[in-house]
C-alpha cells in the first residue's frame, strides 16, 4: 500500500517495528570505543552487556558488540558523508587513521579516489572494519547554509 501524500509504502501486516539499526562486532570494545569517541568524534554510550552504542549524524545509530573470534567484513560496513573530503581526510591521519589503497582504484595521494562518483577514501577501524569517508555536495551545501 503507497500513502499518496509522501510516496511511502506501508503495509497492514505491521509488526510493530518502531526503529531500525545495524550492528557489527569487534574483538575489543576498549579500543572501539577510544576509536568510534575519540579519533571520530562520535557520540559513544554504554548499551547494557558489553555492548556500546554509536550515534551517527542525523539521529540513527549502530552497536558495537564483543565478539572474541571477529573476522573483519571484507566490504564497506559504515560510510560517513562529509561536506569536504580532503579536510576530513587531513584530519584522520593527523589523528593517526591511514587510509587504504585498493588495487585498480586510481588514489592520489592522501588515498582519496576522484573521478568515480563521489570522491571516497577508506580506512579501518581497530578491528578492521572497512569505513569510508565519502564527499556529499548536499552536507556541503547544509553547512555553507548552517554559517
Amino acid at each position: 500500500m503507497t500513502d499518496s501524500e509522501n510516496g511511502t509504502t506501508t503495509t497492514d501486516r505491521g509488526i510493530g517495528i518502531v526503529e531500525g539499526f545495524s550492528g557489527f562486532a569487534v574483538p575489543d570494545i576498549e579500543a572501539a570505543r577510544d576509536f568510534y569517541a575519540g579519533t571520530l568524534g562520535l557520540t559513544v554510550t554504554d548499551g547494557g552487556m558489553g555492548i556500546l552504542r554509536i550515534e551517527l549524524p542525523g539521529g540513527a545509530h549502530v552497536i558495537a558488540y564483543p565478539k572474541p573470534d571477529h573476522v573483519p567484513a571484507v566490504y564497506t560496513m559504515l560510510n560517513f558523508a562529509v561536506g569536504d573530503i580532503d579536510v576530513a581526510v587531513d584530519t584522520l591521519i593527523a589523528r593517526g587513521v591511514v587510509f587504504e589503497r585498493y588495487e585498480g582504484s586510481p588514489h592520489d595521494a592522501k588515498g582519496i579516489v576522484r573521478g568515480w562518483g563521489p570522491p571516497i577514501a577508506w580506512f579501518t577501524d581497530p578491528a578492521g572494519n572497512i569505513l569510508s569517508v565519502l564527499e556529499d555536495s548536499v552536507v556541503e551545501e547544509s553547512a555553507q547554509h548552517d554559517e
